[in-house]
């Protein structure tokens, strides 16, 4: 499970304006991206015509981290803030811990698929928090000693709690900048124009990942995240079951590995690490020029420009066949073969465009 240092909930319990928020929901929107470049790098590990069902899991999470990165964006625009994400601090270090001071050990790296990278990585990112009530944000005072962490879900409520609370005063945001993809997300990214919109939108966030209190089925009909990297791990499908306490079981048909079907990738590779006449360094070299471009076009597509996404969908697909390119090829250091193949650099690179 997500832990986060609990002084975000003392800030949201403390803000009396929207500005206050700005700064909360910017690291949102940096925690939703930081779970994309690792859920990648173990799709691009996946060779080709290989462990589809796996494939299509983790893509369907990776999708739904897209989305909640666009909401948290669309939240703080909404609230009169402004998204940054062309900077070179908004791309996390990896390995290492997660934003908003993810605690308790938590290390995230870049790594190919593995069992127990889905167990011991994607995984814990999703787990649920038991179901609870969330007095933190109103019945705690800001200046009482501070618990070492708390949960993404009591962070996401704090916040839906507190904006419900100031109303729709807070959503003095332009419009315009409003981003909207019925192509990629249908009606789930909806124009923030409301106070309950706002609160609507955050809701979705917390139930696609973890579900609801009482289902691992969220208000769309899917798995929450936390259930379907389960599946994986059980190597069975979860469907519904009388005979079951929780109604569910994971009883349904089996997800096999095909571990030949795995390129063993260099975990947290640096463009830099690699030969520099290489292939694997040219490709590598792309691979972070192109992220960078995407960055770039994300902040334009929140900036005002919502026609940008459009730049920025064609780029992702640009990255993918770059990245799969990339992991098909050795990595070559110092003129030797190292036996692995060469992972994806998620590296910001300066230069204008």
């Amino acid at each position: 499970m997500i832990k986060i240092a609990s002084r975000y909930l003392y800030d949201v319990a403390a803000a009396t304006r929207a500005e206050d928020l700005h700064h909360l929901l910017q690291r949102a929107i940096e925690l939703e991206h930081a779970t994309i470049p690792p859920y990648t790098t173990a799709l691009l590990s996946l060779k080709p015509d290989t462990n589809q069902e796996i494939r299509d899991i983790i893509h369907s999470v990776t999708i739904d981290e897209m989305l909640h990165m666009a909401i948290a964006a669309n939240v703080l625009n909404a609230i009169g803030g402004r998204p940054r994400i062309d900077d070179p601090d908004f791309v996390p270090s990896y390995p290492g811990h997660l934003p908003m001071d993810i605690g308790e050990g938590l290390i995230v790296g870049l790594e190919g698929f593995s069992r127990d990278l889905v167990k011991n990585v994607f995984m814990e990112i999703e787990e649920p928090e038991e179901p609870i009530e969330f007095p933190v944000a109103r019945a705690l005072s800001v200046d009482q000693p501070e618990p070492t962490f708390a949960t993404i879900g009591q962070f996401y409520r704090a916040v839906i709690d507190k904006i419900a609370d100031l109303g729709d005063a807070v959503v003095t945001g332009d419009a315009a900048r409003q981003v909207v993809s019925e192509a990629w997300f249908g009606d789930r990214l909806f124009p923030i124009t409301s106070a309950a919109a706002a609160c609507r939108a955050l809701t979705l966030i917390v139930e696609e990942g973890e579900g609801t209190p009482v289902s691992p089925v969220d208000p769309d009909g899917d798995l929450a995240h936390y259930y379907r990297f389960a599946e994986i791990f059980h190597g069975r499908r979860l469907v519904k079951d009388e005979t079951a306490t929780n109604g569910y079981s994971y009883s349904g048909p089996a997800i096999t590995i095909d571990a030949d079907g795995v390129y063993p990738l260099v975990a947290n590779q640096r463009a830099e690490d690699l030969d520099p006449d290489s292939d694997a360094r040219r490709h590598a070299n792309q691979f972070g020029f192109t992220y960078t471009k995407l960055l770039k076009a994300l902040q334009r597509t929140f900036d005002g420009e919502p026609g940008q996404l459009d730049a920025a969908l064609g780029l992702m697909f640009e990255l993918k066949l770059t990245g799969q390119l990339l992991c098909a090829l050795p990595a070559i250091v110092d003129g030797q073969q190292t036996g692995k193949n060469a992972g994806p650099p998620f590296e910001y690179r300066e230069f204008n465009v």
